[in-house]
């Protein structure tokens, strides 16, 4: 597998290719000139024994022309075969022809016999026909090639007999055989040579190759800080310093892109909007913290989970999302932790392809608006209360008014009686109005604090004193504690004073005849001035202990404000405490009684501050 691997690789394929061209080429060169050289040395050969035989036939005429007639035959014999001997061609046999075409003479002992015999070749009778171009070839019976030759005697125009040369082409294919030994030789060597230029060459090649590719391989498991080596000038070097530059822009690309994804990451974590993305099918991709704590989500979101069923949308908004069309919609959510469901604002906003259209998924941004809602409800039920508020001593005001006017001012008894009723309408007005202004004074900031240092005891006996008439006629025994350790503390007298007279106002009025109310001072495990108020009235039920410092909330409305109240006192009493730095809580059991608590901060620095 390793060896077949091998013949795969660029190296592989540029060396046998190399080697191929090479072997190709020389196997042209090679047939073009054995081919060559073999026409050139055949025809040389021809052309000698052609000219041996014309010479001979033209001898041979001078013998035949001169002794006709006047020796006999043997002494012309003799003369011929003298001069045919004296001819030699190695490997050759040379034979004198008659008119005939009988053989006169040999020059090879061994086919004397063959004297006075005729030669029936083809060439032969050509030439005693003659034709003076007659040649060809022939294998003779030990298989060896021959060129045969036949050239006409002529004496004057007549033809006297013809000369038959036959050579054998032995040496002449040795000679061939040892040029082709050679080529093949020089071709074996030149392969050779060839295939090692052709492991050099691709070497040169494939190592900036494998560099790079090594390197590449580096660049995709994240190791950007590796530099391809530059080998040269040529277009493999400027690939590696492309290479390098590619590197470079990787590397700050991905490095800001990671950037951008730390910025995106932490931008969603710290929203305090929730952020869920879709793909093109519905399916959450994407979910940030805030938006798993708003659904409820404790566990990891599953893959793909539609978002119409996450947000619990109807069949009308769903397929308004699933169209692109949904623009918001307000859900109501449960979140983590089993708590009341919180008002959601979702706003969805569809993400379009750039190319082709269509909707590539969708971006849905989750608001709790439940604070804003409670605002603005609460913002409504206060306008309501204090419409309320107002209108009903307006319309007592206005109903004694117009009895006066339609004649009950003459009746001295009845006219005072509806002028008081008319003060004390006025009077309970004034007081509304005068928290609401103190409320306003506290919520903007500008009611200032004039802080000194008050004695924690004095201060609580002087609140006792203020209520002693209402005390002695409901018979509510009160008692005032201050532990050793709160003697005294930086606060401003007058709003704590007023703080502790809503307290104490309300424990009288909801405190049967025979009750009791304390008031106890101590520093708290936080080291903070813990100032209580209990009583043993008839309590608060659980449900309104939640909602009690509200503005306006009364737990019984109709006995709250036929007793006077405005609504306002622990909310003010809260505004104060909270101006303070400090906090109020109620606990409360129905029929049981009540223990209002705040906390002040023991040491502040003397002076005024806002």
């Amino acid at each position: 597998m390793k060896g077949l691997s091998f013949f795969r690789t660029i190296q592989a394929k540029l060396i046998i290719i190399y080697v191929l061209l090479i072997l190709i080429a020389m196997q042209l060169i090679g047939v073009y000139f054995v081919s060559s050289m073999k026409n050139s040395l055949t025809d040389n050969f021809t052309k000698d024994l052609k000219a041996r035989a014309e010479m001979l036939s033209i001898l041979t005429a001078d013998k035949f022309g001169s002794e006709a007639g006047t020796a006999d035959e043997e002494t012309a014999v003799e003369s011929l075969r003298g001069m045919v001997n004296n001819l030699y061609i190695s490997g050759a046999e040379i034979q004198v022809l008659d008119a005939s075409g009988k053989i006169i003479t040999t020059s090879v002992p061994s086919q004397n016999d063959y004297v006075g015999q005729r030669n029936t070749q083809t060439v032969v009778s050509r030439a005693l026909q003659g034709i003076s171009d007659n040649e060809e070839y022939i294998i003779a019976d030990d298989n060896v090639r021959k060129k045969v030759v036949a050239k006409p005697v002529l004496s004057g125009d007549k033809v006297v007999g013809a000369i038959y040369i036959a050579a054998d082409m032995k040496d002449l294919y040795a000679t061939i055989s040892r040029i082709n030994s050679v080529f093949l030789s020089g071709l074996l060597l030149a392969l050779a040579l060839t295939a090692v230029l052709g492991v050099i060459l691709a070497h040169t090649i494939t190592h900036p190759i494998k560099e790079m590719t090594r390197h590449a391989t580096a660049v995709a498991e994240g190791r950007y800080n590796r530099k391809m080596p530059v080998f040269g000038n040529d277009e493999i070097g400027q690939l590696s310093q492309a290479f390098n530059y590619m590197t470079g822009r990787l590397r700050d690309a991905l490095s800001q892109n990671e950037e951008e994804k730390e910025k995106l990451a932490s931008i969603l974590a710290n929203m305090s909007d929730g952020v869920v993305a879709t793909d093109e099918s519905g399916g959450v991709i994407l979910m940030n913290t805030r938006a798993a704590h708003m659904l409820g989500s404790e566990g990891p979101l599953p893959e793909g989970a539609p978002l119409d069923e996450l947000l619990g949308l109807d069949h009308e908004q769903s397929g308004s999302l699933a169209q692109g069309n949904a623009q918001s919609a307000m859900l109501h959510l449960s979140p983590m932790g089993g708590e009341d469901p919180n008002i959601v604002r979702v706003t969805f906003t569809p993400i379009h392809r750039r190319e082709g259209g269509g909707i590539a998924g969708t971006i849905a941004v989750l608001q709790d608006v439940t604070e804003q809602e409670n605002l603005e409800e609460s913002r409504r039920e206060f306008v309501a209360n204090v419409s309320h508020e107002l209108r009903t001593p307006l319309t007592t005001i206005k109903s004694y008014a117009e009895a006066l006017d339609d004649g009950a001012l003459e009746d001295p008894q009845l006219a005072v009686r509806f002028v008081g009723v008319i003060r004390n309408e006025t009077e309970r007005m004034i007081r509304l109005v005068t928290d609401l202004l103190h409320l306003s004074r506290l919520d903007s900031k500008e009611s200032s604090l004039r802080i000194q240092q008050t004695d924690i005891s004095e201060m609580l006996e002087d609140v006792a004193d203020r209520f002693s008439f209402q005390i002695r006629q409901k018979r509510i025994h009160i008692s005032t504690r201050v532990r050793e350790d709160v003697a005294s503390a930086w606060l401003d007298r007058d709003q704590i004073d007023q703080v502790l007279g809503n307290l104490v106002s309300n424990a009288l009025k909801y405190t049967p005849e025979g009750g009791m109310i304390q008031l106890e001072a101590l520093k708290n495990e936080e080291g903070m001035l813990a100032i209580s108020v209990r009583d043993s009235g008839i309590g608060i039920p659980k449900k309104d202990i939640e909602r009690i410092f509200e503005r306006f909330y009364r737990v019984d409305k109709a006995r709250s404000r036929n007793m006077g109240g405005t609504g306002l006192g622990l909310s003010i009493a809260r505004e104060i405490v909270k101006a303070h730095g400090g906090s109020i809580s109620l606990q409360s059991e129905l029929n049981e009684g009540s223990l209002v608590t705040f906390t002040l901060p023991l040491k502040q620095e003397g002076g005024s501050a806002s």
